[in-house]
């Protein structure tokens, strides 16, 4: 199928590759339950955004770039691992009561998460290996092939994000019936945030 190999894996690894908890996965979830529905539908459309950012990215060969200039990966590095780190101690500290840290517009959801996949520049790296996986050299047609396999990555996201938002609001919605719960969530995601930015700044 325009040069991809093996089609149903490649949705299977893209599927199972969604489900392994991050800091998109976080700002979706913590999207949906302060901003309800439009929050987390924003939020998918961020992460779907930066995705695609990325893997465009890696398929211009900017992964080789960031290889052959390892200050500017760094760089990059800590600039995220700075911003995951200042969301999740602003979500800690934050009082009860106070106003959400990803909360205001759904615009601001979207640029919020994606923001958080865009500093991730491994995902360039990840992107730059995976792709030639599935790729057959023989029938590949170049960008047609990329652009197939960039979509696919967009609507199973959306469909995961999607899904994830109807769950996360499904239970918010009992949640928000106890502020202390909700409080004590807020705080664990906070903790995770930084400890998603401390992973990101350490892993070399």
């Amino acid at each position: 199928m325009l040069g991809i190999t093996d089609y149903g894996t490649f949705v299977v690894t893209i599927i199972v590759f969604l489900l392994i908890p991050g800091p998109g996965n976080l700002a979706l979830i913590t999207s949906t339950s302060k901003g309800r529905i439009p929050g987390g539908l924003a939020a998918t459309f961020g992460v779907i955004l930066g995705d695609q950012v990325l893997m465009w990215s890696a398929v211009a060969g900017v992964a080789a770039l960031l290889s052959a200039y390892p200050d500017a990966f760094s760089a990059v590095q800590w600039v995220g691992a700075a911003y995951l780190a200042w969301l999740g101690a602003k979500m800690l500290l934050a009082k009860p009561g106070a106003a959400p840290v990803l909360n205001i517009t759904a615009g601001h959801y979207l640029r919020q998460a994606m923001m958080i996949t865009l500093l991730n520049p491994k995902a360039i790296l990840f992107y730059m290996a995976f792709f030639p996986l599935f790729v057959d050299p023989a029938r590949q047609q170049g960008l047609a092939t990329y652009a197939f396999m960039a979509a696919t990555i967009a609507v199973l996201t959306f469909l995961y994000g999607l899904t994830s938002t109807l769950l996360t609001h499904f239970l918010a919605e009992r949640i928000r019936a106890n502020p202390t719960v909700s409080t004590v969530l807020e705080k664990i995601a906070g903790l995770f945030l930084i400890g998603f930015g401390i992973r990101l700044a350490i892993t070399r």
